[in-house]
């Protein structure tokens, strides 16, 4: 890791998996708060790097891992879904809590990492904060997206029912059920504070999957004499990854961190610290989101459940190859 941070190499484990994952300690790793940071569609660990050096210099410990299937972990031979990223961000959350320097811990993810980020939220108490990157709203909007992304000229009314049908497909090699999955009915679960960032100018996710997520958090916390803060933020300009380049978006960020998680600095200092640190993307291998692009695993694979015939399997030297996913660059 060239960028000045000390590290440790670690691993989460989650269920029978272990996770190559980097904890990377700040203030010498003395006791305080913790940020698990989870990387989108087939993004990896390195993606979030940017977002480590804004909260290193807030004074948050970081620990970032790959998903199963990303990264360093070997391919999977069934189709991830938000489930998979929802069981790996809570292992990652524990494997958080379980270190000595850490007194409590946040989730912040981008993308799919956002939906994951949520879904472990939704599943332990003990998540202090929440920070969302350009979340989809729902797997059945991110599978109409998709149809849209891949260009696939399909009217809306069979576009939606079509989305419907084909996201439980997907879905069906895992056994998942869409609403366990769906980060709109999850985020309405959670009752800590959440901060939910969306770009303007998202044609991945468009911004209206972020107002979808703050109408049902806040709509669940309508009755309550004293809910935690439910904060959105556009960030004008902003495309689907990359946000942490612009300081309003690190600001906000390490700000929010810092009030909901007690420090350790106060929040003007932290929001200040952050938006004051450089953060650029990783050069190597970053691209423009790609996940339309026409090659296997592309989430152009995920579209082609919508045409006839394309639910059964891809016979590609005489093994049956699954329906793959998209790509996100962290």
């Amino acid at each position: 890791m060239e960028l000045g941070l000390a590290f440790e190499t670690t691993v989460v484990r989650s269920g029978d998996l272990d996770l190559p994952a980097w904890f990377i300690p700040a203030r010498d790793g003395a006791p305080g708060p913790g940020v698990v940071l989870v990387h989108g569609w087939e993004s990896g660990r390195d993606r979030t790097l940017p977002m480590a050096i804004f909260l290193h210099a807030a004074g948050f410990h970081c620990l970032t891992f790959d998903v199963r299937g990303h990264g360093a972990n070997p391919a999977e031979a069934l189709p991830i879904s938000a489930g998979e990223f929802g069981l790996d961000a809570l292992a990652g959350f524990v494997a958080l809590l379980a270190r000595p320097e850490v007194t409590v811990g946040a989730i912040s993810g981008h993308s799919m990492g956002a939906i994951g980020a949520i879904l472990a939220a939704a599943a332990d108490r003990r998540v202090a904060a929440v920070v969302s990157t350009s979340a989809p709203a729902d797997p059945y909007r991110l599978t109409r997206q998709t149809f849209r992304l891949a260009r696939l000229p399909i009217p809306d009314p069979i576009a939606y029912p079509l989305a419907w049908l084909t996201t439980r497909i997907y879905l069906r090699p895992r056994g998942h059920v869409v609403n366990e999955i769906d980060a709109t009915r999850a985020v309405a679960r959670y009752a800590g504070p959440v901060l939910l960032v969306h770009g303007t100018d998202d044609a991945v996710v468009p911004p209206s999957h972020m107002e979808r997520l703050a109408k049902s958090v806040r709509a669940a916390r309508a009755g309550n004499d004293s809910p935690a803060p439910v904060e959105t933020l556009l960030i004008e300009g902003g495309q689907h990854s990359w946000l942490y380049e612009k300081p309003d978006y690190r600001r906000a960020v390490a700000t929010f961190l810092a009030t909901a998680l007690g420090g350790p600095l106060t929040p003007e200092e932290a929001g200040e610290t952050a938006a004051a640190t450089t953060a650029d993307r990783i050069p190597d291998g970053e691209t423009r989101f790609a996940a339309v692009a026409e090659h296997s695993g592309g989430l152009r694979t995920l579209a082609r459940v919508a045409l006839p015939g394309a639910t059964q399997p891809i016979i590609r030297d005489e093994e049956a190859v699954p329906v793959g996913a998209g790509k996100d660059t962290a």
